[in-house]
Parts: structure tokens; sequence; C-alpha cells
């Protein structure tokens, strides 16, 4: 099938000037003559042409009157408009093109000329609504893509989530695991987590370390530090259960759970994309028995040798560990742990950690009240 001609409707009270319009257009074009204003109204009402010829000077609605009320209406707002006028000056022009015609016409006209420029304008007019079909086009596949990315954003973090929750999932479940085969010590590791969480929060109120604790995933660190005691699952029933005091043969074994912490989170990272949860991890279980003055275990580090994950939780760890009965003594108060807590600055604890517990202490009073 060939293109579909152009419909051009031509306005003119001179019966003439139609004919030679017509003859003009008419092997090319939909050729539609009307002899007033008033005809060309009742036109539009059945047809949208592409393209009018309308004629200036006639009777009853001269041309500047009809197009008015052409612009005014949406539905032939956007329909190109040429004037045909015998009035050869510029204000009548500038009229006209203020008014919203796209063009004049001199009459008497050449067939050739007027043939010429209503091409011009229907091409004009052509690319112009391919452009706005691309425009609208292009802003649909947008939109789309926009929803599609917001989609896509929600699947992730709908996915991310299921994953958290997994990984929330298996960390209780482990850490509850090392709790129930040591049941010396319940609730140790919940209390652990509440007691680091009141270290980073006095860490940013004095503003100590900030350009490290500013990078910090605080729930990631602290989810993290369930795991700390987590080698505790390879030391034998006989010594991790035992009623009273350990023998020094024994301690040294106890000892030992550090390093295997460390084992354990290890071959998790041999099976798991890298992970820096599993990394805070294994800082937490390797370090948090290291003392500031290089006494401590596994590895004897010293001063910030220590990764300061573990300086933290060495704070931490034993502060709960001198609330809570243990079987070779009975729980110290408050005021005792933090007493000995602080006779360790410099020997056992990083002396600035230490001053940070000292400003947080009321926190860990009120919460081993409640605990």
């Amino acid at each position: 099938m060939g293109k579909t001609r152009a419909m051009v409707a031509i306005v003119d009270d001179n019966i003439a000037n139609l004919k030679i319009a017509k003859s003009a257009l008419t092997d090319t074009y939909n050729v539609f003559t009307l002899p007033s204003a008033a005809k060309l109204f009742d036109f539009l009402e059945r047809n949208t042409p592409a393209l009018i010829l309308l004629d200036i000077d006639m009777p009853e609605m001269n041309g500047y009157e009809a197009i008015k009320i052409l612009k005014d209406r949406p539905e032939t707002r956007d329909i190109p408009i040429i004037f045909l006028t015998g009035i050869s000056n510029e204000d009548s022009e500038i009229e006209g093109l203020n008014l919203g015609a796209v063009d004049y016409i001199s009459k008497p006209f050449l067939p050739p000329l007027l043939h010429k420029r209503v091409e011009l304008h229907l091409t004009v007019q052509e690319q112009k609504q391919e452009l706005e079909t691309q425009t609208r086009t292009l802003t649909g596949q947008s939109l789309e893509l926009q929803n599609f990315n917001v989609n896509l954003r929600q699947m992730v973090d709908d996915k991310t989530e299921q994953v958290q929750k997994l990984q929330r999932a298996i960390l209780k479940t482990v850490s509850d695991l090392v709790e129930n085969r040591d049941d010396v010590t319940g609730g140790h590791i919940e209390r652990t987590q509440r007691w680091l969480s009141f270290l980073i929060s006095g860490l940013r109120e004095r503003g100590i370390h900030t350009e490290q604790i500013d990078n910090w995933d605080t729930d990631l660190i602290l989810q993290s530090s369930q795991l700390h005691d987590v080698g505790k699952i390879a030391i034998r029933d006989g010594i991790l259960l035992k009623p009273g005091r350990l023998t020094p043969e024994e301690f040294d074994e106890m000892k030992k759970h550090a390093a295997y912490g460390v084992s354990i989170i290890k071959k998790i990272e041999e099976n798991a994309p890298e992970s820096d949860f599993l990394k805070h991890a294994e800082i937490f279980a390797g370090t948090h028995h290291e003392k500031w003055d290089g006494t401590g275990y596994p590895l004897g580090l010293a001063g910030e040798d220590i990764p300061f994950l573990g300086r933290l939780m060495a704070i931490a760890d034993v502060y709960d560990a001198l609330i809570s009965d243990r079987p070779y003594k009975k729980a110290f108060s408050h005021e005792e742990a933090v007493r000995i807590i602080l006779d360790g600055r410099g020997t056992q604890f990083d002396p600035a950690l230490i001053d940070v517990f000292a400003h947080t202490a009321d926190k860990f009073r009120c919460a081993a009240a409640l605990r």
C-alpha cells in the first residue's frame, strides 16, 4: 500500500482562487475547497486536515478572526495554517504570525510555488509528529525502565532481607548452641552485645576513633560479636562443664577456644563469599582475650597490635564475667567490676577505651540491674 495522501483544506471566498489552488495540489493531496470560515468550521466537525490554507480578507469572518478560534480549540490548535492574502505589508504578516500562522502566500500565487510551500510545511509537520511519537515512545520506555529498576531494587531489597534473616537465624542457632553447651555462662552472648553497643556509643559521644567507627555498620558488628566464643564448641565437656575451678592444665586447654574459634570461622569463610561479617567475627573470636601489655592469649599481642574490635570486646567480656556467677566465684557488684576494670587500665585494657568505659559506666549499671 502507498503512503496515505494528506488532507488539505483551502478556504477562500474567491471561487477562481479555490480552483487554481485545488488544481495545483490535487495530484498530491486530498484537497477540500471551502468558500467561507463558517464552512470551514462545519468541515472541521467531521474532518481533521493536515494543513489549512486560509484567506485573510473574507466577508462575515476574516482569516484573523478564524485563526483565533482555531488556535483556541484543543482539537484544531495544532493544525498548521498558511495565510493567503492579497495584502502585501509587513504589519499584516507579523499580525498573522503572532496569531499562530506558519507562513504567508501572496495572491495571485503561482501553482508550483504554492505546491512547494505546502509540501515544505507538511514535511515539517510530519517530522514534528514523528518526533513527538518518538518522544512519547522514549518517555514510555523510560517510565518502563524506571518501573523495572524500582521493581528490581525491591527484589534485591527483599532478597537481601531474606539473606539477613537467614544470617540472623543461623547466628542465633550457633550462639544458642555455644551457650547450651556452656550452661555456666547463660545469657553471656546477648549481654556482651549490649555492653559492646554501650562502648561504641561512648566512642561516638566522646569523639574518639571517629574516623574508624564512622565507617562501621554497627548492627553488623554487633551481630558478628555473637561468634566471639564459638570456639568453645571444640572444648571437651569435662573442662567446659566442670563445676569447680580449672587446673592449670585444664585452663590451658580452655584458652585454646580463641584459636579454635578462628579456625571454625575460617572454615566458614572457605565456603562463603568474602564477608565483613565473618572478618569481624574472626577478630572477635581470636583477640578478645589479648591484653594491652602483651600477656594475653592466644597470640600475645600488645597495644595497638591488638585489633580495635578485640580491645573493645575484651572490656565487654570481662565486665560480664565479673558481674556473673561462676563455679569458682560469686558475681561481683557493678561497682566492684568497674573498679577491677579501671585498675586494668594500661595493663589488661586499652587506656583510651577504659576512659570511654568509665564515661558510660552508668549505662552498664542500669542495664546490669535489669538483667
